[in-house]
């Protein structure tokens, strides 16, 4: 079953530099990010925590757009110093029926600024806003434009199944280990594990 995930929400990776284990890992994002649907200790970043034996801070703020992601994301790039960036961002855009060029500059421009001050970045797609979950097609298109490995269905994966979700737009406790494990699998692929 995990193969099967990993199979169908990872893409191929493009390298990333062996990460340290005194690594620190920024997952930045919205309610997926926080773990919005879940108990305590169960959002990807806390699962994700674990199984690296690593120090990765949740900076998800539930209901954020793009546009505000990006006037935040300076401050907490500069409070944190993480060696990586997890970009799980947008999803409220697509709910809300934002410009979806617009997310995409935004987006760019998060990636842009990691990338200004030497932080790899993985990005992660959420699914558009359709009746078959797949994710928002913009993200392949940045993930290859800016060579970073792209964690393309596994979000509209959980979400497509009930057992691993909350309500319609957020994973369960279960849902956010998957995708983490599915985090893990790309870091992993990738080279940086």
């Amino acid at each position: 079953m995990i193969l099967l995930l990993c199979l169908s929400g990872c893409a191929d990776p493009t390298s990333l530099a062996p990460l340290a284990p005194s690594a620190r890992i920024l997952a930045f994002g919205d309610s997926l990010t926080r773990g919005t649907g879940a108990g305590a200790g169960q959002s990807y970043p806390e699962h994700l925590a674990r199984l690296l034996s690593r120090d990765v801070v949740n900076a998800g703020v539930p209901g954020e757009v793009s546009a505000e992601g990006l006037r935040r994301l300076p401050d907490v790039l500069a409070a944190e110093q993480p060696d990586l960036l997890l970009l799980c961002h947008g999803g409220n855009d697509i709910l809300r029926g934002l410009d979806k060029a617009q997310l995409q500059t935004n987006l760019q421009a998060m990636i842009d600024m990691a990338r200004a001050q030497s932080i790899p970045v993985v990005l992660i797609a959420v699914p558009q806003r359709s009746l078959l979950l797949r994710a928002e097609p913009l993200y392949k298109a940045l993930a290859e434009e800016n060579d970073v490995p792209l964690l393309d269905d596994v979000v509209a994966d959980v979400l497509g199944e009930s057992k691993w979700r909350s309500d319609r737009i957020h994973p369960n406790g279960k849902g956010y280990e998957r995708i983490a494990l599915a985090v893990q699998t790309t870091l992993a692929e990738a080279g940086a594990l």
